[in-house]
């Protein structure tokens, strides 16, 4: 019975010391997002392109021949 209670006391004392310090929430950092650059630089540069060439073919099939 004396070696059981010499083991308890033993586990009592080294579990008890396990939460020395108290308890710190883990800090994690966040990594940045990298975003890449979009090919949304061309539509800006075709869409005008479109439009004028649509103008060129509707003056170009306006013209009236006399």
């Amino acid at each position: 019975m004396k070696k059981i209670a010499t083991i308890a006391l033993a586990l009592g004392l080294t579990a008890s010391t396990a939460f020395a310090g108290g308890y710190s929430a883990p800090v994690v950092e966040a990594e940045p997002v990298v975003v890449e650059g979009s090919s949304s630089s061309n539509a800006g540069l075709l869409i005008p392109a479109l439009l004028v060439v649509g103008l060129i073919a509707a003056a170009a099939s306006d013209s009236s021949s006399d």
